[in-house]
């Protein structure tokens, strides 16, 4: 009896693991509980070392033996599987934008929580990374246009785009700065949005150029599950191919939730991530009181095939800025 019994506790063990895995071979990504323990791989993989530890203390016991090498080989094969899928989409957070050339856009994205890390420091980042398009989540319309009066006094004038669900409360607002270099720009107010949080869509008046999106889905919280599902699911039919599309923000998703939207070689869509074709998918942008190797990639910068990913970085230096995500800085080449 115990040796059927150790038996079954071993299939269940290993269906838990294969899951938290690659929930992607059930469907089960954006399953309640799995969408959240998938989105956090390196925090898991340090439990299941714990785990396979304190099994270890009982591999003495020759009565127990045979189930605890069992499981200790199985949270060991986990290890190593979810470690090279996290590694294998890139851990390089040293990465510097490098040179420029005509026609490149610099892409910033940073959920700044309500405004809190202030005015001058969101322009003078904007100003250091030479940031074209600057997609800027929890961020009121009042803070964008106060940026961009700054950043006009040093010769860099941007158009100011939000969307607010509620004006007076920070969390519920989006802004897209969009330089003037690239144009004049104008909100798609008909082309839908995400539910709970705001996701702006701004189109060039002339036709020419990308459409520019500022993205924020809810986060997968009980109660707004199926609101995020619905908002993952909008934010990638706007990666179908039709348009040149160049969207960044807050997705409260990483790349495994995005699986059963990919479509054509894309992560999202037709949409690739930036950061994981460039060597740096994996680079923690949230929260910032967890190092970039503990932390999980909610943070993107996606663009269409008609845009190659150059370099991308996510900046570290700014974890005592106020806001609990990093920003992410994007240089993209028209593909030739």
């Amino acid at each position: 009896m115990l040796a059927i019994l150790g038996w079954l506790l071993a299939i269940v063990i290993a269906g838990c693991l294969t899951v938290a895995a690659w929930p992607q071979a059930f469907g089960l990504e954006q399953a309640p509980v799995v969408a959240q323990v998938v989105s956090m791989r390196i925090g898991v993989v340090g439990i299941a070392i714990v785990l396979l530890l304190l099994f270890l203390a009982f591999v003495g016991w020759r009565r127990v033996r045979p189930f605890v090498l069992g499981v200790v080989s199985l949270l060991l094969a986990f290890v190593l599987v979810s470690s090279g899928i996290h590694l294998s989409r890139g851990v390089d957070a040293s990465q510097t934008l490098s040179e420029g050339v005509d026609g490149d856009i610099v892409v910033l994205t940073w959920n700044t929580l309500g405004d809190e890390p202030g005015v001058d420091e969101i322009a003078r980042i904007v100003d250091e990374t030479g940031a074209d398009a600057v997609m800027l989540p929890e961020t009121t319309l009042t803070t964008g246009v106060a940026v961009a009066e700054l950043l006009r006094e040093t010769g860099k004038p941007f158009w100011v785009h939000t969307t607010g669900y509620s004006p007076s409360y920070g969390a519920l607002n989006t802004t897209l700065l969009i330089s003037a270099a690239l144009g004049e720009y104008t909100t798609d107010l008909e082309v839908g949005g995400t539910r709970t949080l705001p996701t702006v869509v701004a189109r060039p008046d002339d036709g020419e150029g990308p459409v520019l999106v500022a993205a924020h889905p809810v986060a997968p919280v009980l109660g707004q599950m199926r609101n995020w599902r619905a908002d993952l699911e909008f934010v990638a039919g706007l990666c179908d191919g039709s348009d040149s599309i160049i969207m960044a923000g807050d997705f409260n998703s990483t790349l495994d939730h995005w699986w059963q939207h990919r479509a054509d070689g894309g992560d999202l869509g037709v949409c690739r991530d930036a950061a994981t074709a460039v060597g740096a998918g994996a680079v923690g942008t949230w929260p910032t009181w967890a190092p970039v190797w503990l932390g999980t990639t909610i943070d993107h910068v996606v663009a269409t095939p008609d845009w190659t990913p150059v370099a991308a970085r996510v900046l570290t230096g700014l974890d005592d800025a106020g806001t609990d995500h990093r920003p992410v800085v994007v240089r993209l080449r028209q593909t030739s």
